[in-house]
């Protein structure tokens, strides 16, 4: 496995080594692995988690505490789908893939959300736009 240092971290993902150490901090990433002399140690996983977060960010508008409800309902997903592929009892199985569909569905409405608040913004500029032009015109 090849590790990763923070700078190069840093790098590869745009983010500032302070933030990187932040998101740790508040748990958006799990801690990573330390050298001997106790330097942080990253793996490819770590990085696009990372990516993840920053376009989470910068393309939904997403917040920190929002961020970290998608990634906790996010792992609940994968842990309900990996739970699901492997248990053998039907009851369990559709027990844990009703509880991945309500975990979908809260990461959609989160999404929706977003998608109207940015659709509300937009409105507000377009017909800013349209004013100014009609003043410019007089």
């Amino acid at each position: 496995m090849e590790w990763l240092k923070i700078d190069d971290v840093a790098k590869e993902t745009g983010l500032t080594k302070r933030s990187i150490r932040y998101y740790e901090e508040i748990g958006l990433i799990k801690s990573p692995e330390r050298s001997d002399g106790g330097i942080r140690l990253y793996t490819e996983e770590d990085v696009q988690q990372l990516k993840n977060i920053v376009l989470a960010k910068k393309v939904l508008g997403f917040s920190l505490q929002e961020i970290q409800q998608f990634l906790q309902i996010h792992d609940q997903v994968m842990k309900h789908r990996s739970n699901a592929s492997s248990s053998l009892d039907e009851a369990q199985r559709q027990a844990e893939l009703e509880q991945m569909a309500e975990a979908v569905s809260k990461q959609l409405e989160l999404v929706d959300f977003k998608i109207e608040e940015m659709t509300k913004v937009r409105q507000e500029l377009a017909d800013l736009s349209g004013r100014i032009t009609t003043a410019m015109r007089k």
